[in-house]
């Protein structure tokens, strides 16, 4: 059984696509698209046990960190190249998905709102970082060193060209409601987008 925003971006991906997901993780979208969609995949990870993972899975991964670079791929290798809830965590999210855009016709991304309006209400009534089932670690043990909102995010495809193509903002179930619909960038939690040159 995937994530809940991982099956958001299984139904995006046409069947007979060819993936690259970018922190992988232990594989389990890549096995689900090869598995169910016939989809060709690979993965970039760092991590040990999600690599031993994805080889138990038998996920093609390759042992790499995505801030050094896409260097060795090709332009235009992959249909869809997926980053899960990892922009925020990048040296250089910027680069990332532009070389994201380089290697694959599209990119889907995901990443934790922080104009949520909890974080806003957290920072503003306790003065300290937020601590939330969507961002559970303290401000000195993060891996978050870019926070991103909904809005920074759209006004840097609209400054790099880059053309959203579809964009799904949830709450912490994964739930799209009409507040999330009219307001996103107040009363998302986690946003997923589609996104091309």
């Amino acid at each position: 059984m995937l994530r809940p925003d991982l099956e958001i971006i299984r139904n995006w991906i046409p069947d007979n696509s060819r993936v690259l997901d970018l922190g992988c993780g232990g594989g389990s979208l890549l096995e689900n698209l090869r598995d169910s969609k016939n989809c060709q995949g690979y993965g970039l990870e760092i991590a040990q046990d999600n690599l031993a993972e994805c080889f138990v899975r038998g996920v093609n991964v390759i042992e790499q960190d995505i801030d050094e670079g896409l260097g060795d791929i090709q332009d235009k290798r992959f249909d869809y190249v997926v980053m899960t809830q990892a922009l925020q965590a990048v040296h250089r999210p910027d680069l990332v998905l532009s070389e994201m855009l380089r290697v694959g016709k599209e990119a889907i991304i995901t990443f934790p709102n922080f104009g949520h309006w909890r974080v806003r209400g957290y920072l503003f009534l306790k003065g300290k970082m937020p601590v939330s089932r969507t961002l559970p670690h303290q401000w000195f043990d993060t891996p978050n060193i870019h926070l991103c909102t909904v809005s920074d995010f759209e006004t840097h495809c609209r400054k790099s060209g880059f053309q959203i193509l579809q964009r799904t903002v949830v709450d912490r179930d994964h739930q799209n409601g009409w507040l999330t619909k009219l307001l996103p960038n107040l009363f998302g939690e986690i946003a997923l987008y589609r996104v091309t040159r």
